[in-house]
Protein backbone atom coordinates (compact mmCIF):
# COMPACT_ATOMS: atom_id res chain seq x y z
CA UNK A 1 0.00 0.00 0.00
CA UNK A 2 2.83 2.14 1.11
CA UNK A 3 4.41 1.92 -2.32
CA UNK A 4 1.42 2.19 -4.22
CA UNK A 5 0.93 5.83 -3.15
CA UNK A 6 4.45 6.77 -3.40
CA UNK A 7 3.78 5.55 -7.24
CA UNK A 8 0.55 7.28 -7.38
CA UNK A 9 1.30 10.73 -6.36
CA UNK A 10 4.68 10.13 -8.11
CA UNK A 11 2.65 9.75 -11.39
CA UNK A 12 0.84 12.72 -10.09
CA UNK A 13 3.40 14.87 -9.43
CA UNK A 14 5.01 14.38 -12.67
CA UNK A 15 1.56 14.89 -14.76
CA UNK A 16 0.91 18.06 -12.97
CA UNK A 17 4.40 19.65 -13.39
CA UNK A 18 4.30 18.97 -17.09
CA UNK A 19 0.67 21.06 -17.06
CA UNK A 20 1.73 23.52 -15.15
CA UNK A 21 5.14 23.91 -17.40
CA UNK A 22 2.90 23.99 -20.23
CA UNK A 23 0.27 26.70 -18.69
CA UNK A 24 3.13 28.91 -17.80
CA UNK A 25 3.93 29.04 -21.82
CA UNK A 26 0.98 29.69 -22.77
CA UNK A 27 0.72 32.51 -20.29
CA UNK A 28 3.88 33.95 -21.56
CA UNK A 29 3.48 32.95 -25.64
CA UNK A 30 3.78 36.05 -27.67
CA UNK A 31 0.29 35.45 -29.09
CA UNK A 32 -1.78 35.70 -25.66
CA UNK A 33 -0.17 39.06 -25.30
CA UNK A 34 -3.20 41.06 -24.48
CA UNK A 35 -4.42 43.41 -27.33
CA UNK A 36 -6.56 45.20 -25.24
CA UNK A 37 -7.81 45.79 -21.71
CA UNK A 38 -10.20 42.63 -22.08
CA UNK A 39 -8.35 40.57 -23.38
CA UNK A 40 -6.96 38.52 -20.41
CA UNK A 41 -6.38 34.89 -21.61
CA UNK A 42 -2.73 35.65 -20.42
CA UNK A 43 -3.87 36.38 -17.19
CA UNK A 44 -6.25 33.53 -17.38
CA UNK A 45 -3.75 31.28 -17.80
CA UNK A 46 -1.17 32.79 -15.26
CA UNK A 47 -3.77 31.81 -12.32
CA UNK A 48 -4.26 28.10 -13.97
CA UNK A 49 -0.16 28.06 -14.40
CA UNK A 50 0.10 29.68 -10.10
CA UNK A 51 -2.69 27.35 -9.09
CA UNK A 52 -1.25 23.84 -10.85
CA UNK A 53 2.52 25.22 -9.31
CA UNK A 54 0.77 25.18 -6.16
CA UNK A 55 -0.41 21.96 -6.27
CA UNK A 56 2.62 20.70 -7.63
CA UNK A 57 4.29 21.89 -4.26
CA UNK A 58 1.72 20.54 -2.06
CA UNK A 59 2.19 17.10 -4.12
CA UNK A 60 6.36 17.20 -3.38
CA UNK A 61 6.05 17.67 0.33
CA UNK A 62 3.61 14.60 0.48
CA UNK A 63 5.48 13.04 -1.97
CA UNK A 64 8.72 13.50 0.72
CA UNK A 65 6.67 12.59 3.49
CA UNK A 66 5.29 9.16 2.53
CA UNK A 67 8.84 8.56 1.06
CA UNK A 68 10.53 8.75 4.73
CA UNK A 69 7.20 7.37 6.53
CA UNK A 70 8.33 4.25 9.08
CA UNK A 71 5.61 1.86 8.71
CA UNK A 72 4.08 0.56 11.98
CA UNK A 73 3.93 -3.32 12.96
CA UNK A 74 0.57 -3.89 13.54
CA UNK A 75 -0.48 -7.00 15.74
CA UNK A 76 -4.17 -8.48 17.10
CA UNK A 77 -3.66 -6.35 20.18
CA UNK A 78 -2.25 -3.03 18.45
CA UNK A 79 -4.43 0.23 18.74
CA UNK A 80 -4.71 2.44 15.10
CA UNK A 81 -2.24 4.61 14.57
CA UNK A 82 -0.53 6.42 11.68
CA UNK A 83 0.27 3.83 9.00
CA UNK A 84 -2.39 1.15 10.48
CA UNK A 85 -4.82 -0.23 7.05
CA UNK A 86 -7.95 -0.82 8.60
CA UNK A 87 -10.91 -2.73 7.20
CA UNK A 88 -14.46 -1.84 8.40
CA UNK A 89 -17.59 -3.42 7.76
CA UNK A 90 -21.23 -2.74 8.57
CA UNK A 91 -24.23 -4.23 9.73
CA UNK A 92 -25.43 -5.87 6.29
CA UNK A 93 -21.53 -7.17 5.69
CA UNK A 94 -19.97 -4.34 3.58
CA UNK A 95 -16.18 -3.73 4.03
CA UNK A 96 -14.57 -0.12 3.42
CA UNK A 97 -10.47 -0.15 3.80
CA UNK A 98 -8.89 2.82 4.87
CA UNK A 99 -5.16 3.59 5.21
CA UNK A 100 -4.36 5.78 7.87
CA UNK A 101 -1.76 8.62 6.38
CA UNK A 102 0.26 11.70 7.07
CA UNK A 103 -1.30 13.33 4.14
CA UNK A 104 -3.18 12.69 1.11
CA UNK A 105 -6.83 12.45 2.50
CA UNK A 106 -9.26 11.60 0.36
CA UNK A 107 -6.79 9.55 -2.31
CA UNK A 108 -8.45 6.56 -3.98
CA UNK A 109 -6.06 3.37 -4.33
CA UNK A 110 -6.90 0.13 -5.43
CA UNK A 111 -5.23 -2.94 -4.09
CA UNK A 112 -5.77 -6.44 -5.22
CA UNK A 113 -8.96 -5.62 -6.91
CA UNK A 114 -10.22 -3.44 -3.47
CA UNK A 115 -10.60 0.13 -3.04
CA UNK A 116 -8.58 1.55 -0.77
CA UNK A 117 -8.98 5.74 0.68
CA UNK A 118 -5.97 7.33 2.16
CA UNK A 119 -7.58 9.23 5.72
CA UNK A 120 -5.41 11.51 7.86
CA UNK A 121 -5.57 11.42 11.74
CA UNK A 122 -6.92 14.82 11.85
CA UNK A 123 -9.85 13.95 9.66
CA UNK A 124 -12.98 12.50 11.26
CA UNK A 125 -13.21 9.52 10.52
CA UNK A 126 -9.62 8.94 11.38
CA UNK A 127 -9.76 10.84 14.79
CA UNK A 128 -12.58 8.23 15.53
CA UNK A 129 -10.65 5.38 14.60
CA UNK A 130 -6.87 6.88 16.49
CA UNK A 131 -6.80 4.44 19.69
CA UNK A 132 -9.41 1.89 18.47
CA UNK A 133 -8.31 -2.10 17.93
CA UNK A 134 -9.96 -5.14 16.22
CA UNK A 135 -12.95 -5.61 17.47
CA UNK A 136 -14.16 -2.24 18.38
CA UNK A 137 -17.02 -0.37 16.32
CA UNK A 138 -17.58 3.37 15.56
CA UNK A 139 -20.22 5.40 14.41
CA UNK A 140 -20.04 6.96 10.73
CA UNK A 141 -22.87 9.07 9.72
CA UNK A 142 -25.83 6.92 10.76
CA UNK A 143 -24.12 3.45 9.91
CA UNK A 144 -22.31 1.31 12.67
CA UNK A 145 -19.11 -0.05 11.76
CA UNK A 146 -17.14 -2.87 13.15
CA UNK A 147 -13.29 -3.02 12.56
CA UNK A 148 -12.66 -6.47 11.53
CA UNK A 149 -8.90 -6.26 10.13
CA UNK A 150 -5.86 -4.25 11.31
CA UNK A 151 -2.61 -4.59 9.52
Amino acid sequence: MHRLIIETLARDLSVLSDAAKAAHEAAIHEENIPDNKYDTLSLEASYVAQGQANRAQELKHSLQAYQRLALQPFSEGSSIRLTALVTLEDEEGARKTFFIGPQEGGLKLRLDGEEIMVITAGSPLGGELLGKSLGDEVELGNSRYEIVDLC
